[in-house]
């Protein structure tokens, strides 16, 4: 069986977004609050989901991760409010 995989934003207590990916979002946002699955939020806590969406498989998980980093804040801002429906072109597999 294969998992699924999900791209995933947390704002975290500074107001900073973290972008991460995940076969499990409840067990990753615990992660994230008990201190044990990043640097970056470790200092940050707590965290509180922002934004996910399905991304299927790993690979897919990990361009679209990338891909959000590669975003500005401001777009990152309007993912989470929905105002940006996903920044996929109509047709992209990613």
């Amino acid at each position: 069986m294969t998992s699924l995989w999900t791209v995933y934003l947390v704002r975290c207590r500074d107001g900073s977004l973290y972008t991460g990916i995940t076969t499990d979002i409840d067990r990753r946002l615990a992660a994230h609050n008990a201190g044990t699955a990043s640097r970056y939020t470790r200092t940050r806590l707590p965290v509180k989901l922002a934004h996910q969406e399905p991304a299927g498989t790993r690979s897919a998980a990990l361009r679209r991760e990338a891909a959000i980093k590669r975003m500005s804040r401001q777009s990152k801002l309007e993912l989470v409010s929905g105002r940006r429906r996903s920044g996929r072109r109509p047709g992209s597999l990613l």
